[in-house]
C-alpha cells in the first residue's frame, strides 16, 4: 500500500518519534517527572526498532513560558499547564506534519490537554475524524469548577472537549476541540460526582470494569473500532499506567484496585494495531518513585510494543481506505 498524507496507519514504513513531557505539577503526588528516563531506561525505542520501525527520539520537550493564568473555578498550577499545553500541541502537531507517528512519554495526564489539541488540529487539516481511546482507571472529566482537588491531570478530557473553565490556557490561539461522543473510555472505575453528569449529558461512552467484567474487552473494542472504520476515523490512544491492575502495574500515584489484567491490556494494543488507525499515542502517570524496581515501566514498555505489532504470530493489518 502507498501511504499517503490522509492515511495514517501503523505500519513500519511510518517513522515512530519518541517525546518526553516530563510534567508532574498536575498530580497530587511528586514523581511523574522521571517517566520518561523510566520509559528509555526500559529500553521501549529498542524495542520498537526490533519490530522493524524507523524510531527518532526528539529528548524532552519543555513548557512555553506563560505569564500569570487563573482559570475560574479550582485549577492549580494553570499556569505551568498552559506552558506544557501549549508546547505539546506544537510538538505533537509538526511531528504529524512531519510523516511520523508522535509517542509522547509522561509524565502526568495533564499533558493530555496539548497533545490531543495538536493531533486535532492535524486531523482537521487532512479532513479526518479523530477519535480518543481513553486507557485510564479515571474519567478525567472534571472542570475548574467541578474539580474537588484542583489537579490538573483530572482535567484534559474536559478541556480537549471543549468544555467551559479553559479559557486562557491556550493563549488567543483559536483550539480544535474532540466532539465528546468521538472519546471512548475503557476500564474506568473511579469518577468524581460532578463528571459522572457531565459524561452522561456530552454522550462520552464509558466502558468501565463491569462490562469487561460482564463482555469481555474484545467485544466492545470491536464496536468502538467498527465504529471508527465507518466513519474513517483516525485514533489517538491513552494510555495511563493505572489503567492496568496496581498488582501489574504498582508504579501509579492514583492506583485503583480492579483494573485491567496483562492480557486484557495487551489485546487491547494487539486489536489496536490491527485496525491500522492508530495515529498518536501517550503513555502517561508512570511513577517510578512508587515502582517496583521498574516494573511498570517495562510493562508499558511491553504494551506500547504491542500498539506496534509486537505478537507471538503474524497477523495481517486490516487496510485504510
Amino acid at each position: 500500500m502507498t501511504r499517503t498524507e490522509n492515511t495514517a496507519t501503523v505500519t513500519r514504513d511510518r517513522r515512530l518519534a519518541l517525546l518526553g513531557a516530563p510534567v508532574e505539577v498536575g498530580a497530587g503526588r511528586r514523581g511523574c517527572i522521571m517517566g520518561p528516563a523510566a520509559l528509555r531506561t526500559a529500553e521501549l525505542s529498542e524495542r520498537l526498532r526490533r519490530l522493524g520501525y524507523a524510531v527518532d527520539d526528539h529528548g524532552d520537550a519543555a513548557p512555553v513560558p506563560v505569564d500569570a493564568l487563573e482559570l475560574p473555578g479550582n485549577a492549580r498550577y494553570a499556569a505551568e499547564i498552559a506552558g506544557w499545553a501549549r508546547s505539546l500541541d506544537a510538538r505533537t502537531y509538526a511531528l504529524l506534519r512531519d510523516g511520523a507517528t508522535p509517542v509522547i512519554l509522561g509524565g502526568d495526564h495533564s499533558l493530555s490537554m496539548g497533545s490531543v489539541t495538536g493531533v486535532a488540529r492535524w486531523c482537521a487539516d487532512i479532513g479526518r475524524e479523530l477519535f480518543v481511546l481513553w486507557l485510564d482507571a479515571h474519567a478525567d472529566f472534571n472542570t475548574p469548577a467541578t474539580s474537588p482537588s484542583g489537579n490538573m491531570h483530572g482535567m484534559p478530557v474536559a478541556c480537549f472537549c471543549g468544555e467551559a473553565g479553559f479559557e486562557g490556557l491556550f493563549g488567543d490561539e483559536p483550539r480544535v476541540t474532540v466532539d465528546p461522543a468521538n472519546v471512548t473510555m475503557v476500564g474506568v472505575r473511579s469518577i468524581d460526582e460532578g463528571e459522572r453528569s457531565l459524561l452522561r449529558d456530552r454522550g462520552v461512552e464509558v466502558i468501565d470494569m463491569r462490562t469487561i467484567d460482564e463482555f469481555g474487552v474484545a467485544a466492545p473494542m470491536r464496536g468502538f473500532l467498527d465504529r471508527v472504520a465507518e466513519r474513517n476515523g483516525l485514533i489517538h490512544v491513552s494510555l495511563d499506567v493505572d489503567f492496568l491492575d496496581p498488582g501489574v502495574a504498582p508504579g501509579a500515584g492514583t492506583a485503583v484496585p480492579g483494573g485491567a489484567t496483562f492480557r486484557e491490556a495487551h489485546l487491547i494494543m494487539e486489536l489496536l494495531h490491527d485496525s491500522g488507525r492508530v495515529a498518536s499515542v501517550d503513555v502517561v502517570e508512570l511513577n517510578p518513585f512508587l515502582d517496583e524496581r521498574g516494573r511498570s515501566a517495562v510493562v508499558l514498555a511491553e504494551m506500547t510494543a504491542s500498539l506496534f505489532g509486537l505478537t507471538v504470530l503474524d497477523r495481517p493489518v486490516r487496510p485504510v481506505s
